[in-house]
């Protein structure tokens, strides 16, 4: 019995796999994950506010924002957080991702985040918009 002929490296199918590889790895950095990413944190954040876990919500938020927070009411993060009137939030409407920002709109209320080493994190909540000007929001860092 004849063993089948070896592949030289190089050849039409070879190149084909590397080429397959190649277009996968590209493809994971794509928006897509980006903006399920941001939209995971933002959903964990309203998730948290909604049943009282401050302490939790406070960990998902931007470093500044919660330092922001704190001294805005002379309050530790997750009195100051329970404090504020956030808008209930019923689920995601649409998610815009750009480089390492994002919106996240829900039914209720609309987040920033930032990218993070940590993973996103939310900069800006209770955020409404107006006509012609920034969003207007009850949490933000500086």
């Amino acid at each position: 019995m004849t063993p089948p002929p070896r592949r030289r490296a190089g050849r039409p199918a070879g190149r084909l796999w590397v080429a397959a590889v190649v277009l996968a790895a590209a493809g994971c950095g794509g928006p897509g994950p980006r903006q399920d990413a941001a939209a995971a944190a933002g959903t964990a954040f309203e998730a948290a506010v909604a049943a009282g876990d401050h302490v939790r919500a406070c960990g998902l938020l931007a470093p500044e924002t919660r330092l922001q927070l704190e001294q805005g009411e002379q309050e530790t993060c997750p009195a100051a957080l329970a404090a504020q009137e956030l808008p209930t939030a019923e689920g995601v409407d649409g998610v815009e991702a750009y480089g390492r920002q994002a919106m996240v709109r829900t039914g209720g209320d609309t987040l920033f985040l930032s990218l993070f080493t940590a993973g996103w994190k939310v900069v800006a909540a209770g955020c409404t918009p107006r006509p012609d000007q920034p969003y207007d929001c009850l949490i933000k860092g500086g």
